[in-house]
């Protein structure tokens, strides 16, 4: 066991001299390899100086050889850019004699042309001097003739001047008057031919109904039985339908009818329809009534409210303020002479929008002026005043277009038209009432424009006396012979139409046909 530690330990020392003897072996090698380097590392140095001190000399030799080109180059470039502005400079040099000798010839032509100027002016000016002289001499000789030919005609300068004016003047009238006759002449030709053509063409495509319908006043009865039982113990009855209702009903000695009697037309057709329903029903006591008028009331506002709607709709108009529409569709319960106010209103409408397109105005404007002219009649009896401006004023007071409102005003010249869509507004009222059948005029208002018309006539100076015929659709003057000349009868004629047009309300046209004879009479004895 003794031997075997000893062994070990042996081994052991062995080992540990082993390694210290390879440790010095590498770190000898070690010492020896960095030398090595080291000596390698300097020789690179060195090298490295030798070829940087060789490139330094071979670029300085290379810029010197590269700046000796560039300065070769720049000496050939100066010296073309020389060569080119010498030779533009040459150029120019010509272009300013060239310009100079130009300028030269024309200062000289100028100069000829003063001295040929001086010369004329000298000239006129001879001539100048022997024109006044010969104008002088002129007005002397004049005035010798004036004094003769005043001598010899026994006339002044004044009156012959005053002579002279006369006949011109007259000759003046009479062209004039010949003038104005064919420029109307012409005019009225072309004008008529033309409206004939836009009027015609307005009216055979416009679709509106033409049937005049009334409103109803009048109810019937089943028997006479029922007026009793209409009027109610003690009245009763016959006061609630009128209290609530507005409108007075009328029970006399007709048979089997009641007469209904008020100013307000849709009022009226309300106490028509209860006043039907009643009867119908049979039970007539004062709680059915309330019931039967509220009932009605309704169903007469859904009626306005529809018809209003649907006249908008057929002409297309676009929207409309709520009230108007309602406005417009009371129309359908008014009547004038006999013609139904919305389908007049529609007409209206169809008619002026028609014609606008066919002048280029504005078609739309035209057509709500023209179904809105007439809405002031649908509270003409609430409110005071025309229901031309009463129409206006609702039509401004719901905010509608300033030319629709000024179309409404305009439609029977309450105020002076401006636009066209102005007049084709009138003109398209005037054809929807002056339409045969369309309307129902009466006895006093037809007899009292054919007075007018004749009283417009007659005014005038130097008219005998004269007569409306035809309806009222011309006038016939006859004028004094020895006061009105053929000249003045035709410019009489102008002006009796201008003042019929400006102080009259008449549908379509009226011809007024001035008469000048002059008559012989003997009497043989």
């Amino acid at each position: 066991m003794a031997i075997t530690t000893f062994s070990y330990i042996i081994i052991a020392a062995i080992a540990v001299i082993a390694v210290v003897g390879v440790f010095i072996a590498f770190k000898s090698g070690y010492s020896y390899r960095k030398k090595i380097a080291e000596q390698k590392i300097g020789s690179a140095e060195e090298e490295a100086k030798k070829i940087v001190e060789t490139a330094k000399k071979n670029a300085v030799k290379d810029a010197e050889r590269i700046k000796k080109e560039k300065l070769l180059e720049a000496k050939e470039e100066i010296h073309k850019n020389r060569s080119e502005l010498d030779k533009e400079i040459r150029e120019r040099r010509n272009d300013m004699q060239r310009q100079e000798r130009r300028i030269q010839q024309k200062e000289d032509a100028i100069d000829k042309k003063v001295e040929a100027i001086e010369k004329r002016e000298v000239e006129i000016r001879k001539k100048l001097e022997k024109a006044e002289d010969t104008r002088l001499e002129t007005e002397r000789i004049k005035n010798i003739q004036l004094e003769q030919l005043e001598k010899i005609g026994g006339f002044s300068v004044q009156e012959a001047k005053d002579f002279i004016l006369k006949q011109v003047e007259n000759d003046t009238k009479h062209e004039a008057a010949l003038l104005v006759k064919h420029i109307e002449e012409s005019a009225r030709d072309e004008a008529e031919a033309r409206a004939k053509k836009i009027i015609t063409g307005a009216i055979q495509r416009c679709a509106a109904d033409h049937v005049a319908e009334t409103t109803v006043s009048v109810v019937n009865l089943p028997n006479d039985e029922m007026k009793g039982r209409i009027i109610g113990r003690e009245g009763r009855n016959i006061r609630t339908i009128e209290n609530l209702t507005g409108i007075e009903l009328i029970i006399d000695d007709t048979p089997e009818a009641v007469i209904l009697s008020g100013f307000d037309p849709v009022r009226r057709e309300i106490a028509r329809i209860t006043l039907e329903s009643l009867i119908v029903d049979g039970r007539i006591h004062p709680g059915k009534i309330e019931e039967t008028v509220a009932k009605a009331t309704r169903e007469v506002e859904a009626a306005v409210k529809k018809a209003g709607e649907d006249a908008a709709f057929e002409v297309g108009v676009g929207a409309l303020h709520p009230e108007l529409i309602k406005l417009l569709g009371r129309l359908k319960y008014r009547t004038s002479y006999g013609q139904n106010v919305l389908k007049h209103s529609i007409e209206v409408s169809l008619l002026a929008g028609l014609m606008a397109s066919e002048l280029g105005g504005d078609v739309m404007l035209a057509k709500r002026a023209g179904l809105l002219h007439d809405i002031g009649k649908a509270i003409d009896h609430e409110v005071e005043g025309s229901h031309v401006a009463i129409g206006a004023d609702a039509a401004k007071k719901y905010k509608e277009n300033e030319k629709v409102v000024h179309a409404i005003a305009a439609h029977h010249n309450d105020i002076e038209p401006v636009s066209l869509e102005d007049y084709l507004v009138q003109a398209a009222d005037s054809i929807s009432a002056a339409r045969p059948g369309a309307r129902r005029e009466n006895l006093e208002s037809y007899i009292k424009r054919l007075e007018m018309l004749e009283e417009i006539a007659n005014s005038f100076d130097g008219v005998d006396h004269s007569f409306a015929i035809q309806a009222g659709r011309e006038v016939r003057i006859i004028v004094k012979p020895e006061e009105i000349n053929d000249d003045e009868a035709i410019l009489l004629a102008s002006d009796i139409v201008k003042k019929i047009e400006e102080g009259m309300e008449y549908p379509g046209q009226i011809k007024v046909n001035v008469i000048r004879e002059t008559r012989a009479i003997q009497y043989a004895k």
